[in-house]
């Protein structure tokens, strides 16, 4: 099992960080989520590398991939389908929209309505779209990476927390450092941007390695520490919304893939610290005393991990 997962997981990762440079954690990270079968928010100023992580992983898989740039006048039907009549046979047939994908890229989703924002983020939850009474699954894996400006710049919608709780994974790349950025100016060439990222695998492999994710051990000691940072963050003091239920079970399925990529069979607490800011971060929510004394959300994270006992064995 684990020679499965680690052959796809480091020629993904390969492949990525040929076009994402000097990001390898962040490309574990995106990994990681890919095979959780979640959702990744990508969270950053412009210019940072977002929609090419996006594209580089859809294009890593060779699966169907289709990207949506969001702006104000995008409607919901523009997101899942809609139904269309067929002068041909004088019948109403459904068109499917860009969520029928392996991956879905959305880009810059706080620029769409509040509207359109809910049409995807419920597909992303329930996997499937109702048209006119007729259910439509997805394809799997399905996987959306959205990307968003901060929520400060103008011209945008803010998701509100309950959206942003549907997102497994949210990670800030940030800033190259300078070594990289002039290696990327020396090896710039304008046609490069063209070049399509080759696949290194396929959704049937995915839907497998995901499968084999889901085998990797994990104790009582484990399950108890998760639950615990999830309990801590509702006691804060700072915080009026804690991590939720579905936040432990994602933060349980990204431990595993972590581990996964570690090429082990178990979850440790380390693997669980390792994820569990870009797990919650998003997930929690500041009082507005503590917004206005520049708290953030990383940072509390960071504290809470440091003060919850971790177990000291495998066995927890």
């Amino acid at each position: 099992m684990q020679g499965e997962i680690s052959g796809v997981v480091h020629a993904l990762i390969r492949n990525i960080d040929t076009v994402v440079r000097g990001k390898s954690h962040e490309i574990r990270m995106a990994v990681c989520c890919l095979l959780t079968e979640g959702h990744l928010l990508l969270d950053d100023v412009p210019g940072t590398g977002k929609t090419t992580l996006a594209k580089a992983i859809a294009g890593s898989i060779s699966g169907s991939w289709k990207r949506v740039q969001f702006t104000p006048d995008l409607l919901p039907s523009d997101i899942t389908g809609v139904m269309i009549y067929d002068q041909s046979n004088a019948t109403f047939r459904f068109r499917e929209g860009p969520v029928f994908a392996n991956v879905l890229i959305g880009d810059e989703i706080n620029r769409g309505s509040p509207k359109t924002q809910s049409a995807l983020l419920e597909v992303m939850e329930e996997r499937q779209v109702t048209s006119d009474g007729v259910t439509h699954l997805v394809p799997r894996p399905f996987f959306v990476i959205a990307t968003q400006n901060p929520k400060d710049f103008q011209g945008t919608f803010p998701l509100p927390d309950v959206q942003l709780d549907r997102f497994t994974m949210r990670l800030n790349l940030g800033y190259t450092d300078h070594n990289t950025e002039v290696r990327l100016l020396e090896e710039y060439h304008r046609h490069a941007r063209d070049v399509p990222v080759q696949a290194v695998t396929d959704a049937e492999q995915m839907e497998l390695v995901i499968d084999a994710v889901d085998k990797v051990e994990v104790s009582r000691g484990v399950h108890d520490y998760i639950v615990r940072i999830a309990a801590a963050t509702r006691a804060h003091q700072d915080l009026r919304l804690g991590v939720s239920t579905r936040g432990t079970l994602a933060l349980l399925r990204a431990s595993r893939a972590w581990a996964a990529t570690a090429e082990r069979e178990f979850v440790t607490p380390d693997d669980v610290q390792d994820i569990a800011s870009a797990v919650c971060s998003h997930r929690i929510a500041l009082t507005p005393e503590a917004e206005l004394r520049g708290a953030q959300s990383d940072q509390i994270m960071s504290a809470l991990l440091d003060e919850v006992p971790v177990p000291r064995t495998r066995e927890g």
